[in-house]
């Protein structure tokens, strides 16, 4: 492993990822408002709209449903090696809620087109290789995207910053990586900067997702790992993550072999958890060569979800949470077989949110 410390975080700067189609999405109407030195709302081309912010939905409302008393959730499928499993019918789905069989009453693959928030960790954390190393990494990303996709940056360290808002040119999001230059702090308050920006996609409806590359080390967040987990439980908008920790690990290998990983395991496993939470995935790369790899895989599992929607049988409005578990099932109600090329039956991985937060209190 003769790569150098700088080529190994090549690839793996911080960010996250909130991907959704349809609604609109103002970032620069946050709680405080843009920080200085981001960009204005970017144009739209001739002929395209912007993310559209949709109205408040009603107080206690499903926090994945689109209207109550339907409750919409976006699938995707994959094999025990990563590879995503196409051509799925509604009839290959069974779906429970609290262990009671729910019927699926909508049904469609999800194919509108990606709204990204690109949530860049910029911090001098690490001598300050982020910044030295972060134009790598986009361009591995940017062509996964295409023409009626949108991409917004926010980038943080002790608090979240816009830096490009909304926009169809990804060029225009690519050179503000590359001007990223000179990071102010070192600290990474990585569990406030995910709930700020969650926040600010709370309103929008439609398909939305999250990719958070980061080491997971939080520095002094104003939100503990609890409340963070907690947070995300019961919010709609899904996490991938792409964690440091076994690049820096590699480092701490060759300058100090007597370092402990335990703190990059705890920091692995919390990114871990918040990806299974939303239905979301994690990867944790160690070299600059596997980026690529990884944004394709990014691209491919949101162009090929599958939404499903269903009307709960249980219509208390107690305000509890309920946990959802979907299966793959053959259309006779037989276990799903899928196998490889040379037949070999594989495992299979279905990526979907933990559950949903019922409405409270008596309808108006």
């Amino acid at each position: 492993m003769n790569r150098t410390f700088a080529h190994a975080l090549g690839g793996l700067v911080l960010a996250a990822i909130f991907c959704f189609a349809g609604g609109r999405l103002a970032l620069a109407q946050a709680p405080t408002g843009p920080q200085s030195g981001g960009q204005a709302q970017q144009t739209p081309p001739p002929g395209q709209n912007p993310p559209q912010q949709q109205p408040k939905p009603q107080e206690g409302g499903l926090s994945i449903a689109v209207e109550v008393p339907v409750v919409t959730m976006d699938v995707v499928a994959t094999t025990q090696h990563g590879d995503i499993i196409t051509g799925l019918k509604r009839d290959n789905f069974r779906l429970l809620e609290d262990g009671v069989p729910q019927t699926i009453t909508n049904f469609g693959p999800s194919d509108a087109p990606i709204t990204m928030v690109v949530l860049l960790e910029f911090s001098a954390r690490y001598g300050g290789y982020f910044s030295y190393v972060a134009k790598y990494w986009t361009d591995a990303l940017f062509p996964q995207l295409k023409k009626d996709d949108w991409v917004a940056l926010i980038t943080f360290d002790m608090r979240p910053k816009l830096e490009v808002d909304f926009t169809q040119n990804k060029e225009e999001v690519r050179q503000a990586v590359y001007h990223l230059y000179f990071p102010g702090f070192s600290e990474s308050n990585v569990f406030d900067a995910l709930l700020d920006t969650t926040e600010r996609l709370k309103d929008v409806k439609g398909k939305r997702c999250i990719l958070l590359i980061a080491t997971g080390r939080d520095t002094f967040s104003k939100h503990t790992y609890d409340q963070t987990m907690k947070a995300l439980r019961q919010s709609d908008v899904p996490v991938f993550i792409v964690g440091m920790s076994k690049a820096i690990q590699n480092m701490r290998d060759r300058r100090y072999p007597m370092a402990s990983d335990i703190d990059l395991m705890q920091d692995e496993n919390e990114m871990k958890t918040f990806a299974k939470l939303t239905g979301g995935f994690a990867w944790f790369p160690q070299f600059t060569g596997e980026i690529p790899g990884i944004f394709q895989d990014v691209a491919a599992y949101l162009r090929n979800q599958y939404s499903l929607s269903y009307s709960p049988t249980n219509r208390a409005r107690d305000g509890k949470f309920r946990k959802v578990k979907i299966d793959l099932v053959e259309p006779d109600g037989s276990p799903f077989t899928v196998t490889d090329q040379k037949g070999k039956k594989q495992k299979y991985q279905v990526y979907a949110r933990e559950g949903y937060s019922a409405p409270a209190g008596a309808v108006d």
